[in-house]
């Protein structure tokens, strides 16, 4: 079970960053998450060379999400007293009527003083879901022999379910000086259904029927072939209207084959291609329209329907393994474990969450075809009281379809605001380099220590996807953790997380900087927008084995 209260998780202008680490750019930014999930598994010897396996799931996710942001409103050109979009329509609230023009509105004034502080519109988007999660797999597996070689047989079916009731509403209000939304919240329900109250109920049916087949050809070349068969079916029921019904089904077969090669008893290589796909999620297909964009609490809007993701994969590498003697560790035997591959992933029909011109909103879209490719290494040693690690990757991720997209904030848009994506731009999010390593030492039977690190190279912005601007800093953050076993059950264990405090950014995106006052850096107007990493923390607690 997880209860988790996140507040202020969204980014923050660069400018007012480095005026307070803790600063926030708009506000209430809160997402209340509680998790329950429950599971049991089984296995069963039919006989000596085959057996069943089983396990059967349920989880319970209830989410509420509180979100201010800027809004795309002002006073009407014909009638000042109301308040319209940018395109110049009214808005409206639930009942149709046109909504007053708060600002110039002495009794809004009277009962809402942060309008008397003159700053612009804001919306509350509020969210609130309720998710039921289920599901069963069962697998045969038969060790036999196949033309008189070993073989490893493996069949089976899978079911995964889910029952989403979801709901969503944007208010209208005022956008304070300290960049808080400041009320009335009135509920807007626009006629033409580009922003307005949500609920919808959601199903979701994923069946899987798998099998894989390994024969060892020789002693040492085995041979795996797999196949998968997926179907999905996602239905949506709009408890509102009838703008959100949908019934989408989605199915595939997917095929696999790959090799392995001992050269050795300590040395195998490997190669093999695989394919996946991945069918659209309810928020995915309900959210796919740029004229009909959602808040970026992906409210659900009626919107035509997406494509399945189809991912083909190559990948080929080395394994191994050597001796490692290290006395003064107390190891006369340890070993030294490593590995080393490339990879290609190739993805038709890719969906990326893009920004929309509307402030605060944006949608799903296909995106053609994309590829991540590079290299994984890593090495592991067992030496007596010392354990250590190292991982690295090396990621090429990039656009491989021309494409334009909105980004409305992106300093490098055009006039249109809009940006030109071209095969070989690199995808946002995505760091080039990353590098994780550390170790344990076992000072005595009892006690351990230990630190563990990572690095990362920048990485793209999002609402960059043409590549034209800074990526965010490289960064280096350690750990340190230690722990006493009271007894053979009962440990207490402490952890320190990026020991020497550093500054350092996980996500990039623009926000609204010209629209948006901030006091606490007048004449700011960079758009860079970042995620600011935690800063130096310390965690202690006690396990308890029963």
């Amino acid at each position: 079970f997880a209860d988790t209260d996140l507040a202020g998780n969204g980014t923050s202008p660069v400018e007012l960053l480095r005026r307070d680490r803790d600063a926030v750019f708009t506000y209430p930014d809160n997402t209340r998450n509680r998790y329950g999930h429950v599971a049991l598994t089984g296995s069963y010897d039919l006989d000596r060379l085959t057996s069943l396996q089983a396990n059967v799931y349920y989880t319970r996710l209830s989410q509420r999400t509180k979100n201010g942001d800027a809004a795309e409103a002002e006073p009407c050109d014909d009638d000042a007293t109301l308040v319209c979009t940018e395109d110049g329509d009214p808005y409206t609230d639930r009942a149709g009527a046109p909504i007053p023009n708060f600002v110039t509105g002495s009794r809004y004034v009277a009962q809402f003083p942060e309008f008397a502080e003159g700053g612009p519109y804001a919306f509350m988007n509020r969210t609130a879901s309720d998710t039921d999660g289920f599901g069963a797999t069962v697998q045969a597996t038969r060790l036999g022999r196949v033309f008189g070689r070993p073989n490893h047989l493996v069949v089976g079916a899978s079911y995964d379910g889910g029952r989403t009731k979801f709901s969503a509403s944007s208010e209208l209000g005022a956008l304070t000086l300290k960049r808080g939304f400041g009320g009335p919240g009135i509920v807007v329900d626009q006629a033409d259904g580009s922003i307005s109250p949500v609920r919808v109920d959601a199903a979701q049916d994923y069946y899987g029927l798998f099998l894989a087949d390994t024969l060892d050809v020789t002693s040492a070349l085995s041979v795996t072939a797999s196949g998968r068969f997926n179907l999905a079916r996602i239905e949506l029921k709009d408890r509102l209207g009838t703008a959100l019904n949908g019934d989408h089904t989605f199915h595939r077969f997917n095929p696999g084959i790959g090799l392995t090669y001992r050269f050795a008893p300590a040395l195998t290589a490997y190669a093999g291609y695989a394919e996946a796909n991945r069918a659209p999620t309810p928020a995915e297909l309900s959210c796919a329209d740029a004229a009909a964009p959602c808040s970026l609490t992906n409210f659900f809007v009626g919107d035509p329907p997406l494509k399945q993701m189809v991912a083909h994969t190559f990948e080929a590498g080395l394994r191994g393994r050597l001796p490692v003697a290290a006395p003064a560790l107390g190891a006369a035997s340890g070993r030294l474990d490593w590995h080393a591959g490339l990879f290609r992933t190739t993805s038709d029909d890719d969906i990326q969450f893009v920004s929309s011109p509307t402030i605060g909103r944006a949608f799903f879209r296909n995106v053609g075809k994309t590829r991540r490719q590079g290299v994984e290494a890593g090495v592991r040693l067992d030496a007596g009281r010392l354990t250590a690690y190292a991982e690295y990757a090396f990621t090429d991720a990039t656009f491989r379809t021309p494409l334009t997209l909105s980004s409305e904030d992106n300093p490098a848009a055009d006039a249109d605001g809009e940006i030109r994506v071209r095969s070989g731009d690199r995808l946002p999010g995505i760091p080039r380099h990353t590098l994780k390593f550390g170790a344990d030492y076992a000072v005595s039977d009892r006690w351990s220590v230990g630190a563990s690190a990572r690095v990362a190279s920048g990485q793209v912005l999002f609402g960059d996807e043409a590549n034209q601007n800074p990526k965010t800093d490289p960064y280096v953050v350690l750990n340190l953790h230690t722990a006493f076993w009271i007894t053979p059950r009962v440990q207490v264990f402490g952890l320190v997380e990026n020991v020497f405090n550093n500054r350092y950014e996980t996500y990039g995106t623009f926000s609204p900087t010209s629209d948006v006052p901030m006091t606490e850096v007048p004449g700011a107007g960079n758009p860079r927008s970042l995620s600011p990493a935690p800063p130096i923390a310390g965690f202690g607690g006690l396990r308890v084995l029963f």
